[in-house]
């Protein structure tokens, strides 16, 4: 396959710069791939949508505020390192980005806070750093307060403080992500009751999301790619509803990754775990049902995922709709329900 072959128009205006005021006020596009027919509906009448039998899979990573900016001796501009992934159980040591690379080499000390100082310890591929933190104090109280949130590169404007909470889902839990599973930004506590109401049952499992997902592949032939490796954990009582369910319904494409990869051994059961699986058209999903899922970059491995799921042509089809319809797209954007 061809990179290429997933490639769309996106006027720059349609990216959501801005989440909205109200959580559920974006709009949902319902697609139905049996019928090939498109539904312009509002996220909040997902419930509508739900039955009983159904399990919603939700990944409760928690964003973490990874972008750390600071000063190193000798040099008289802003450094910054981006925090991807601790490396030890204490969160001292960790993978960072750090810019620019060519003035931060190994034993280069960079002062974050007075109280916070990055140890650059050694350079690794694609020009990642194993840095070391030293903090005096609580390290993650220092880092919350020091830190900021790592909004994506198509959003053009500096973080500010109402990103914290809108840049997390209302049900983030586990600390580890460096983005937002961003299918999850749209619930309010109030549609999730909507949904167990409407028959729905309720199983969170968590996928530290990582840069990986969202690099550009590199490789024009699709194959050819391969994605950064993510933690996973699926606890007993998350297992045991999905296993039961007569539907599921993934949230985001961190849950279908989370879910796929659990179930190349089998049943789905209680298990943690790293998963670099890489799903494009000709994959045969094992466990997810319907999808509920952002709008994706073009050539990215977001949008051969959910392509996989709905068909090329029938997906891109219902992206020309939802720009011709004005949708709004990617982090802060709307999204798909793909039935």
């Amino acid at each position: 396959m061809i990179l290429s072959d997933f490639d769309y128009h996106l006027p720059d205006e349609l990216i959501a710069q801005e989440p909205l005021a109200d959580r559920a006020g974006s709009r949902m596009l319902v697609v139905d791939r049996q019928a090939g027919t498109f539904e312009d509906r509002l996220f909040r009448d997902l419930p509508r949508y739900l039955r009983t039998g159904d399990c919603l899979i939700l990944n409760d990573t928690k964003v973490i505020p990874s972008r750390l900016f600071g000063t190193k001796v000798g040099y008289e501009r802003q450094v910054e390192v981006f925090l991807l992934r601790p490396e030890d159980h204490d969160r001292k040591f960790w993978t960072a980005l750090v810019r620019p690379g060519r003035h931060l080499h190994e034993g280069t000390r960079v002062e974050i806070t007075p109280r916070l100082q990055a140890e650059i310890l050694e350079t690794r591929v694609r020009g990642e750093r194993l840095i070391r933190l030293q903090c005096e104090g609580d390290l993650d109280a220092e880092l919350e307060s020091a830190g900021h949130i790592p909004l994506p590169p198509y959003i053009h404007r500096p973080d500010v403080p109402e990103d914290r909470s809108r840049y997390q889902t209302v049900f983030a839990e586990k600390q580890g992500s460096v983005a937002a599973p961003t299918a999850g930004l749209h619930f309010t506590p109030e549609v999730l009751e909507a949904c167990k109401s409407a028959g729905a049952e309720v199983a969170k499992v968590t996928l530290s999301v990582g840069l990986g997902t969202f690099q550009p592949l590199k490789n024009e032939t699709v194959e050819e790619n391969h994605l950064h490796t993510e933690a996973y954990a699926i606890s007993e009582d998350a297992a045991s509803a999905i296993q039961g369910a007569q539907r599921r319904i993934a949230v985001g494409t961190t849950s279908v990754r989370t879910l796929e990869t659990a179930a190349r051994g089998g049943p789905i059961t209680s298990q943690t775990g790293e998963t670099d699986i890489f799903i494009y058209p000709g994959y045969r999903f094992q466990v997810v049902d319907a999808l509920l899922t952002n709008f994706h970059l073009p050539k990215s491995s977001l949008i051969l995922l959910v392509s996989a799921f709905a068909g090329r042509e029938l997906l891109l089809a219902a992206y020309r709709y939802a720009v011709e319809k004005r949708y709004r797209f990617f982090s802060y954007g709307d999204c798909m329900l793909i039935l």
